[in-house]
């Protein structure tokens, strides 16, 4: 019995420390972190303009998917007189967009970022 409750705390624990997000201090970056750097740590931009004076403004997508299905009912049953109604509704899929845009300055050096 130890040893199962043992286990169940130890998966517990795994469990929602894969809940836990890496929060990033953008400000803290800011001067400190290239454009190279960025494209390691979150791959390539979705989307990427060079500016005239030189700066580099690029932006990571990140999409998540929910999707919903409500149903409502309601009934009894009395021997011998059941009965029963209730209403379906099914609702699509939706979607929800995060975007990071970074600005480099011309030598590649993070200068300002925004999320939505």
């Amino acid at each position: 019995m130890r040893t199962m409750l043992s286990l169940l705390a130890l998966v517990a624990a795994f469990l929602i420390s894969g809940c836990v997000t890496n929060r990033v201090d953008w400000n803290a970056r800011i001067g400190h972190y290239s454009f190279d750097q960025a494209v390691i740590e979150l791959g390539p931009p979705d989307k990427q303009a060079r500016l005239s004076d030189g700066r580099n403004v690029a932006e990571w997508v990140t999409r998540y998917q929910s999707g919903g299905n409500v149903i409502i009912g309601s009934g009894f049953y009395h021997p011998g007189y059941p009965y029963g109604s209730g209403v379906m509704q099914t609702t699509g899929p939706t979607y929800f967009e995060h975007k990071l845009r970074l600005t480099f300055s011309p030598d590649n050096m993070l200068t300002t970022w925004s999320r939505n």
